[in-house]
């Protein structure tokens, strides 16, 4: 029985990126005989071109039907000024929610050999693996009511809602929990407790559930704290639970300690382990279509995507072990450059992956 996938290529760098992940989907097919089928079709700013719309009801029944979603990225300046509720990134908003994939799980792993490429001295990053648990379909991206209106005084106002409920902290606080279990038994949670009020049943919340995992080692931190810790000392961390929008922007910055963002894969799931699987990065439309964007991230998230939906962890650590061959030859792609390595274009990179999986 075939194990389908659908692949949604997206915008900007998305369609080259994700051709070097199927390369590499390709060779572990093979080599494992999972038949995999790969079904293709279009989200964000590609979909509005193709249905009118940034994800037709049509591709979203594809998603509902397939054992997983490997998606590249959206958007671009091309759909800035159309209507905003049909820009590209409300595509991305549309699927995660639709398909319940609450659970974002995003690594921020440095590779030995990139210590030079991460923007803080090496002593401080070295051995780095932090997993971040952000959670993913609730918070102030969907919170309604939201929108633009004009106030008494002519003045026009932007509002958005921060709601949370207990059962939405509960289950992603208890997916920090699972994770921090498998690793190394130590969970912070980062609110905003101080000031705002979803924060604080959010903390309540956490408390009650680690009850639940006595093993754990739990601690809280506001959020501009964590960001100030990220960058003073990283390595504290281990697992990080948080909200949507503090979680956004937390895996972003924990990005650059692992030398780019093109490095960072991510996981999206629901409840049952199907899921969603993508780079952290963007589009980078300044870059499309010149065969230089790192396509590391999107391959090391078909390594997640067999580990975590497929439950074939053995391909995943192949995939994994590839990456880190590669680099130990010294290719390097733009963002990852350093003296003394060999820069290298995006498929190059995804063909030196694809040789080095081939040999193991």
């Amino acid at each position: 029985m075939s194990k389908k996938i659908l692949v949604l290529p997206g915008d900007g760098i998305g369609p080259e990126i994700v051709a070097e992940a199927i390369k590499v989907l390709q060779v572990i097919n093979d080599k494992y005989t999972l038949n995999f089928e790969l079904i293709e079709d279009a989200i964000g700013g590609a979909a509005v071109d193709r249905y009118g719309e940034p994800l037709a009801d049509s591709t979203l029944a594809k998603a509902k039907e397939v054992d997983a979603v490997l998606l590249g990225a959206v958007g671009g300046p091309k759909w800035d000024t159309i209507e905003r509720n049909i820009r590209p990134e409300r595509g991305l908003l549309k699927i995660r929610s639709a398909l319940g994939l609450f659970a974002n799980l995003r690594p921020a792993i440095l590779y030995p050999q990139l210590a030079s490429a991460s923007s803080l001295k090496a002593e401080f990053v070295a051995g780095l693996d932090i997993l971040i648990v952000r959670e993913l379909t609730g918070g102030i991206y969907f919170g309604e009511p939201r929108g633009i209106r004009t106030l008494e005084n002519g003045q026009r106002q932007g509002y958005n809602t921060l709601p949370y409920s207990e059962s939405e902290i509960r289950r992603i606080a208890q997916v920090g929990f699972e994770m921090a279990l498998l690793r190394n038994k130590k969970l912070c949670s980062v609110d905003k407790a101080n000031v705002m009020e979803s924060s604080q049943l959010w903390r309540e919340i956490v408390n009650e559930v680690a009850r639940e995992y006595p093993s754990v080692e739990l601690s809280h931190m506001y959020v501009d704290n964590a960001a100030m810790q990220l960058v003073r000392l990283p390595k504290q961390f281990d697992v990080i639970v948080t909200d949507n929008m503090f979680g956004d922007i937390l895996s972003d910055q924990a990005s650059m300690l692992t030398g780019s963002i093109g490095m960072l894969p991510s996981a999206s799931l629901d409840e049952n382990g199907k899921g969603m699987y993508e780079p952290s990065h963007g589009s980078a439309p300044d870059i499309a279509g010149k065969n230089i964007a790192n396509p590391l991230a999107t391959i090391l998230s078909v390594a997640m995507m067999l580990r975590y939906t497929f439950k074939h962890p053995e391909s995943a650590n192949l995939i994994e072990k590839a990456v880190g061959l590669t680099l130990d030859k010294g290719l390097r792609t733009a963002d990852i450059m350093s003296m003394g390595c060999e820069k290298v274009s995006t498929s190059a990179m995804g063909n030196a992956v694809v040789a080095e999986l081939k040999k193991l």
